[in-house]
């Protein structure tokens, strides 16, 4: 694995983790209930529109960049190399290569005349008499 797919990979990892930082930060539907009983501070930290602007267009940000960095992941992914690939597929190459080199090459039919070869006598099977 080179160095880009790896930095990819950590450049992933950190997007998808402030995603899910960013969803549980920001409030539901339900939540404008709370705001009579005294939870409605959070519109003099992040100015008048309040967080929901920032905390969207920052999350629809951190997704556009997960989408991608998951193209990328696809498209680095999808590339064969020209070695192989698992321990399998090394013992099964070996494998044929120590055959094909030691074992010598066997006729592929039997002998087209079998008139010469008889078959065995069957034994009799009468009972001694008595």
């Amino acid at each position: 694995m080179n160095w880009v797919h790896t930095a990819v990979i950590v450049l992933h990892v950190l997007i998808a983790a402030g995603i899910v930082g960013l969803v549980l930060l920001q409030r539901g539907k339900g939540a404008d209930a709370g705001a009579g009983f005294g939870a409605g501070a959070s519109g003099t930290v992040f100015g008048a529109r309040g967080a929901a602007s920032f905390l969207s267009r920052t999350t629809a940000t951190l997704a556009a960049l997960f989408f991608a960095t998951n193209l990328a992941l696809a498209y680095m992914g999808d590339r064969k190399p020209d070695a192989p690939s698992s321990v399998m597929d090394r013992v099964q190459t070996q494998s044929q290569t120590d055959t094909a080199s030691d074992v010598p090459a066997l006729p592929a039919t039997p002998p087209a005349s079998t008139q010469d070869v008889e078959a065995p006598a069957a034994p009799s099977q009468q009972e001694p008499q008595q």
